[in-house]
């Protein structure tokens, strides 16, 4: 490889995680909200438009800056929180929103891997 194309393919890569103008401080945690679709699927196969009133629902987000403070979360996981109680920001044209660390419903498992098959005998 030359060396001027290692040097566009180490900026373009640094453009892609590229940090965020903002630290957070004390307990709070920068989120970017999952899109949500306007429709929905039951577990029926029915399917929900998203004009229908229904009981209160919890969002997905991505964790992508926390605070010092904050002990159970860490950035890049995948957090459950109340899109109703909420405060948001634009950082460089990307929609975020701020949390407090007890704001956080819960934080999703890794998923195992599915190539494992078990032990047999």
């Amino acid at each position: 490889m030359t060396s001027a194309a290692s040097r566009a393919a180490s900026a373009s890569a640094g453009a892609a995680s590229k940090p965020l103008p903002v630290r957070m401080l004390h307990d709070r945690l920068l989120v970017q909200p999952e899109v949500d679709s306007s429709e929905r699927q039951s577990s029926a196969g029915l399917v929900i438009p998203a004009t229908a009133a229904g009981p209160k629902r919890l969002a997905w987000a991505v964790v992508v800056a926390k605070g010092e403070h904050v002990r159970q979360v860490a950035v890049g996981d995948r957090v459950l929180f109340d899109p109703e109680d909420r405060a948001e920001v634009d950082l460089g044209g990307t929609d975020y929103v701020l949390l407090r660390e007890r704001d956080v419903h819960g934080v999703a498992e890794a998923e195992e891997d599915a190539q494992a098959t078990g032990l047999y005998l």
